[in-house]
């Protein structure tokens, strides 16, 4: 039990650290700094779970769901058909709120762990994540074989933003856990936050949430601060920076 110990002290030690009643959580790092040459990281997500008072559960019975939201932005899934000979938008839905990225981990499915309706009110597992759609003048999560819905993942999920792992969390003692997750290069900045929520006997115990920062530094973040704050100035340079690229460029292989 001595490792124990001095793993919990190391976890407190972090500086992503956290305590939600008796969930610790720790993350290996809490800001991620984007520059030109940012190809992606891989963050650790650690765990300690208290038992409860009562002595419940026993030992080895939980079960974990990480999720890691990122910032919300509101997206467009288009639908095409071939008229004419021509592929064209004859239909969109809009998703409004949606994360910008979304990764849920677990240590084995989430649909064993706990009846399908506590699943959805508490959104652990990937399918049970809420994604608002406007559907005409109004505003719901349609079902998860919505085909709006399924390509809207599609995309996400081969842009490498949205991911599910059923086995990305890794028990290293009955009550420690880890859970590893990707930042990639093409992340979106801002704030995400890490949910954790753990299920016993079909029932949820603990639920704790640390929170982590992208964000960009020195040229990289003056051009993104430029552009949010000053987008009509930032769009006029953009533009006369490209004409002024294509004089010299044609000025300097120009053939007389």
């Amino acid at each position: 039990m001595r490792w124990l110990a001095a793993l919990l002290f190391c976890l407190l030690a972090l500086p992503g650290m956290a305590r939600a009643g008796d969930l610790v959580l720790s993350l290996s790092k809490a800001r991620v700094t984007i520059t030109s040459s940012f190809a992606g990281e891989s963050l650790v997500l650690f765990g300690v779970i208290a038992p409860s008072a009562s002595g419940q559960p026993d030992t080895g019975a939980y079960d974990v769901v990480v999720t890691v939201r990122g910032p919300s932005e509101s997206f467009v899934t288009w639908r095409k058909e071939r008229r004419f000979g021509l592929w064209v938008n004859v239909d969109s839905r809009s998703f409004l709120a949606a994360p910008s990225y979304l990764a849920v981990l677990s240590n084995r499915d989430p649909a064993l762990m706990a009846p399908a309706d506590l699943l959805r009110q508490e959104q652990a597992g990937f399918v049970n994540n809420r994604l608002l759609q406007r559907v005409g003048a109004d505003y719901a999560d349609v079902v998860a074989e919505d085909p709006f819905r399924q390509a809207f993942l599609r995309v996400k999920q081969a842009q490498g933003l949205y991911l599910e792992r059923p086995a990305g969390v890794e028990f290293l003692a009955p009550h420690v856990f880890r859970a590893a997750f990707p930042i990639p290069g093409t992340a979106p900045i801002g704030t995400y936050e890490v949910v954790v929520k753990t299920f016993a006997g079909g029932a949820l115990t603990h639920r704790g949430a640390v929170s982590l920062d992208v964000a960009k530094v020195d040229f990289e973040q003056a051009v993104a601060t430029a552009a949010q704050d000053h987008p009509w100035f930032y769009g006029l340079v953009t533009a006369f920076g490209a004409l002024a690229v294509g004089f010299i460029a044609n000025v300097a292989f120009r053939r007389d």
